[in-house]
């Protein structure tokens, strides 16, 4: 092959080649999403959150994450959060919450939601934010694997960093309904059929224990879950009597066979729909 058809061949690989990716700007927005294909952060000029306050029956929790976050913040140590346990309890808007707070607080933090289905490119996405002088919450909603589910190696990049080790100036939190992120059943299958039992699974479950904060959310009594309601109304001008609200409550739960932060909520949008009541 000739010269000038190999040069022909480079110009047309460099054509064809992803341009590199510019640098964000990060003063954009408080918060971010990760999109691949092409890689990119999508500024979120809102977010989409509930109140600190008006998060009941989480206190331990939410003071917790709010301490090891402000840590952070400040520049000082600080540990990856994996938040587990009951569907609907606030998981998720707990983080979105001590985001706020933090910042209300005049933390200059950033928070940069990444799809589980994204973990592949962590590396790039780790990459682009290492060289920047802010500070980044990395968060994961609704975390967990199967059992041939190969995304778990990627998030050892967050969790451990590899040979360059995680970036200063990035935090991992993630949810899950799953304490090791994998079903238990899915966990007593592979030890019952590997020909190593104690290490079938070992590689993934370990991967929970590479969190420095393991903080559980189980489901809410009843009057928490009406304490919720009650914050919800007195937050956003809803009014109605304690009896109704009581008793439309608890009706509105049995039709949802649950108890939880999310009936809560989905009950409150009901009643201020009903009162004509917006919801800004």
């Amino acid at each position: 092959m000739t010269k000038k058809a190999l040069k022909r061949i480079a110009e047309a690989l460099e054509r064809m080649a992803p341009a590199p990716l510019a640098a964000p700007e990060f003063g954009a927005a408080d918060a971010f999403v990760w999109h691949t294909e092409p890689d990119r952060l999508e500024p979120v000029p809102q977010v989409n959150r509930i109140d600190l306050k008006l998060l009941v029956g989480i206190d331990r929790s939410r003071d917790t994450l709010l301490s090891n976050t402000l840590q952070f913040a400040r520049g000082l140590p600080a540990n990856n959060a994996l938040l587990w346990g009951a569907r609907g309890m606030g998981k998720s808007s707990i983080v979105k919450a001590v985001h706020a707070e933090v910042r209300a607080r005049g933390q200059a933090l950033k928070l940069v939601e990444l799809q589980r289905e994204d973990l592949p490119s962590v590396g790039r996405l780790l990459n682009l934010l290492r060289g920047a002088p802010e500070r980044f919450v990395l968060f994961c909603d609704d975390l967990s694997f199967s059992h041939d589910d190969q995304h778990y190696k990627s998030l050892k990049a967050v969790l451990d960093g590899g040979i360059e080790g995680r970036p200063e100036n990035v935090l991992f939190y993630a949810t899950s309904n799953r304490r090791h992120l994998m079903p238990r059943d899915m966990i007593e299958n592979e030890r019952s059929t590997s020909i190593s039992p104690s290490e079938a699974v070992e590689e993934k479950v370990s991967l929970s224990d590479r969190f420095g904060l393991w903080l559980g959310f189980h489901p809410c009594s009843q009057d928490e879950y009406l304490a919720m309601i009650h914050g919800y109304c007195a937050e956003h001008g809803v009014e109605i009597d304690d009896e109704t609200l009581r008793a439309e409550a608890i009706e509105w739960q049995a039709t949802r066979g649950a108890r939880s932060g999310r009936v809560a909520w989905q009950y409150f949008l009901d009643l201020a729909g009903r009162k004509g009541v917006k919801i800004g």
